[in-house]
């Protein structure tokens, strides 16, 4: 057993505990869903920042900083923004306003069953989008670290998809609170270690160390070039890269606030000032992590090199060879074992499985009744089976060579096109009715998937049997010039919603508007509403 597989599987063992722990605690559907809204302030701070730093940070992000310097580090900026968003528009109400879901809030004064319908749809699409991408992290980090004689990349997708399955179906909101804990400050800690040693290594001068970063030397197309990797225009190259970056930075700002995993957070706290605290917790320790990114990317590009880390694994494992390479193999084992924590992103799967039995299987299918005592957390739990495995299979057929921080920025850009528009026009715009709110989840969603599936993304003429053959599904021209659909998904998005709006007028939607927003900016009622 090498020692990163030995430390994994202690972090696995601990998380197995708590799940069992938790399962003990979590009675009936308040206690599976939202932990019983009894988590505090730092506590569910500490979890989101654990949940948001996934796979696509750690991995992602600084393999696209290593590769692409600059025009990667933009990555770090829209995510790190992206938090105010959330902070500013939508933490407080939502927990003032919903119970289980983002449904609940737009349900509240508009007509519930259709507009439940398409927010779980919308919830299972962003959910496993973002599963998807931790579970390529997952393969691609397996793959590297035991080779394939060992564990294939589908034995690792499919072993990580099961442990996300056993922490969501028998912990619930408990379990994966404490599991995103654990992992956010180990991921912290591990950052920090590491952002030190590169550090160390350009005798602790942070001009020694931006001096290598502008002379960053590699193989392009079979000819060595020297690049300054503090200059853009990398990835984001004419005639569309300027489009694609600010298309790339609407997703990450607007779709942290339509994430249903992060939204459901907001439901585990007891009141909304602690929602509000534990929002700037988040932000502390995201912006902390996402500055530290720095270190990891650059210092991969300038001490490892983008060469040898292609030929090692590809851009994902940039972080765990820059640990490698200062540290030796315990080193590298223990960074290694902290990114296999980070692929752990249980939220996701528990938001899913909740979306699909409160808002869908409970209030459209039963009108709102549960037939039997614990029904609705059983729908759950089947629905995390069916979940993971499609996530599974997806991660499989994508391969270990797709960009697990790319894959999270499309997840983003759904939630940004979908999910945003009709929670900020339910909760500021008194004339918005169901039509509009059915319009903006269906025309965000269906745009956002449609531009993603005729973008570069998936379609692009590679070499024949190159690793970017794989990657890419279609070998046809890109229809849709940009690899993000923000820049056109959002606005689609926020229009389809209003002019759905304007289409017919909704008198209960109206009347029920002033009560919404007390109750959004008081918190009057919501917690008689949960004990219901």
């Amino acid at each position: 057993m090498t020692p990163a597989l030995g430390m994994f599987l202690f972090f696995v063992a601990i998380t197995l505990v708590i799940t069992y722990w938790a399962a003990r605690r979590s009675r009936g559907a308040t206690a599976f869903f939202t932990a019983s809204r009894r988590i505090t302030g730092w506590q569910n701070g500490v979890a989101v920042a654990g949940d948001y730093m996934s796979a696509a940070s750690f991995l992602g992000i600084a393999g696209l900083i290593a590769f692409f310097g600059y025009d990667g580090f933009m990555f770090s900026v829209g995510w790190l923004v992206a938090y105010l968003t959330v902070l500013l528009v939508v933490a407080e109400p939502l927990r003032n306003a919903g119970k289980y879901t983002m449904a609940d809030v737009l349900a509240y004064r508009l007509n519930p069953r259709p507009v439940r319908a398409m927010a779980s749809l919308s919830t299972l699409t962003v959910s496993t989008f973002y599963m998807i991408a931790q579970m390529v992290g997952a393969g691609a980090l397996v793959a590297l670290l035991l080779g394939s004689s060992h564990i294939t990349y589908h034995t690792a997708v499919i072993g990580v998809g099961v442990l996300m399955i056993i922490y969501v179906v028998f912990g619930g909101m408990l379990a994966t609170t404490w599991v995103q804990i654990i992992k956010a400050i180990l991921l912290i800690a591990g950052t920090i270690l590491l952002s030190l040693m590169v550090l160390a290594h350009f005798g602790w001068s942070l001009g020694n160390f931006f001096d290598a970063v502008t002379r960053v030397s590699y193989h392009d197309k079979g000819n060595l070039v020297t690049k300054n990797f503090l200059q853009p225009g990398l990835r984001y190259i004419a005639p569309y890269g300027p489009l694609d970056l600010i298309s790339l930075g609407m997703a990450l700002v607007f779709g942290t606030a339509g994430l249903p995993h992060i939204l459901v957070r907001f439901y585990t706290v007891p009141d909304a000032r602690t929602a509000r605290v534990s929002v700037v917790w988040a932000m502390i320790l995201i912006g902390s992590f996402y500055i530290m990114t720095t270190f990891l990317g650059f210092g991969a590009a300038t001490i490892v090199g983008r060469d040898h880390i292609a030929a090692h694994g590809g851009n994902n494992m940039s972080a765990p060879l820059l640990a490698q390479a200062l540290g030796g193999d315990i080193f590298f084992a223990f960074i290694a074992s902290i990114a296999f924590a980070t692929i752990l992103a249980v939220v996701a799967g528990l938001s899913a499985s909740t979306s699909f039995a409160h808002d869908f299987y409970t209030n459209v299918i039963h009108k709102g009744v549960e037939r039997a005592p614990g029904e609705e957390v059983r729908v759950a739990r089947i629905t995390a089976f069916f979940v993971g495995a499609i996530a599974i299979g997806i991660a499989i057929l994508l391969g270990k060579d797709a960009n697990v921080a790319f894959l999270v920025a499309l997840a983003f850009a759904v939630a940004a096109s979908a999910n945003l528009p009709v929670i900020v026009l339910s909760l500021f715009w008194k004339r918005f009715n169901t039509s509009g709110a059915v319009a903006g989840l269906a025309v965000g969603l269906i745009a956002s998937i449609a531009l993603i599936m005729i973008s570069p993304s998936i379609m692009k003429v590679d070499p024949p049997g190159t690793a970017a053959a794989a990657r890419h599904l279609i070998q046809r021209p890109p229809i849709f010039p940009l690899e993000n659909p923000g820049i056109v998904s959002i606005p689609l998005g926020f229009l389809a919603a209003i002019i759905g709006t304007f289409l017919r007028r909704e008198a209960k939607a109206e009347e029920r508007f002033a009560e919404l927003v007390v109750r959004a900016n008081t918190g009057l009622g919501a917690e008689r509403a949960v004990q219901e």
